[in-house]
């Protein structure tokens, strides 16, 4: 089954000044919440910047998730952003995913950027049957990382949220596998807990850097510090 994905796309309001910028969104989030329009879109755009929010399977804007693997996603991803050269912005699920695309055969990445990126694949160790219970009204599962993912995916589309971390859990994250081989900002929040040992990862690409910014895995994403490091190494300040 071909998944097709959504995208919000916002066109450059000048003369383009550099590729399209890929968003990737996070896990039980959703374009809107991680990329708001007037922090992220309306800057790109006077930037001469088109940029694409893509809606991932089993969130807001996007398609139930049924049949979804890391490859089918990751396929659906490169069909999104086209043959063209791009930039590509991940964050958390959005990072893990955008590592594996900036490999994809059928892509021209630019340069990329990767935040909030944990060097573990939390869907592998997800207890599926104990969290599906817990969202339909069972007990809490007893295994922390299980009541946590059965928690966010109880405040949206439970059935395909769990879908998709089964099938992310089916080809789980190995970053020995496809290293990006592009100019690459990894950033992390200082009290982000998901992102510790991301200086693993960092290591594994060639010429990458790593950005260290104010705030927990929600509150980095949200604040200026690592908006200012996006847009930076994009070459976007001062050009709006």
């Amino acid at each position: 089954m071909t998944i097709l994905l959504p995208a919000t796309r916002t066109p450059p309001t000048r003369l383009a000044a550099g590729p399209p910028v890929l968003l990737i969104h996070g896990f039980a989030s959703s374009a809107d919440a991680d990329w708001p329009a007037e922090r992220w879109a309306a800057p790109l755009a006077a930037a001469g910047r088109e940029a694409v929010e893509v809606h991932l399977p089993g969130h807001p804007g996007g398609p139930a998730a049924a049949e979804v693997t890391t490859t089918k996603l990751i396929d659906a991803l490169a069909a999104t952003a086209g043959p063209s050269e791009v930039d590509v912005v991940g964050y958390s699920l959005g990072a893990r995913l955008a590592w594996d695309l900036a490999a994809h055969p059928k892509m021209s990445v630019r340069r990329l950027v990767l935040g909030g990126l944990s060097p573990q694949e939390p869907f592998a160790a997800v207890d599926l049957a104990a969290a599906r219970a817990a969202v339909r009204g069972g007990p809490v599962p007893a295994d922390p990382l299980t009541a946590a993912i059965a928690g966010m995916a109880a405040a949206g589309d439970a059935t395909s949220l769990l879908n998709l971390v089964e099938g992310l859990a089916a080809e789980p994250f190995d970053p020995a596998e496809a290293v990006p081989a592009v100019p690459t900002l990894f950033l992390a929040g200082q009290e982000d807990p998901m992102a510790q040992g991301i200086e693993q990862l960092v290591a594994r690409v060639p010429h990458a850097r790593l950005q260290h910014v104010t705030g927990d895995h929600q509150g980095a994403l949200a604040g200026d510090e690592l908006q200012a490091a996006v847009f930076e190494f994009l070459d976007l300040n001062g050009r709006s």
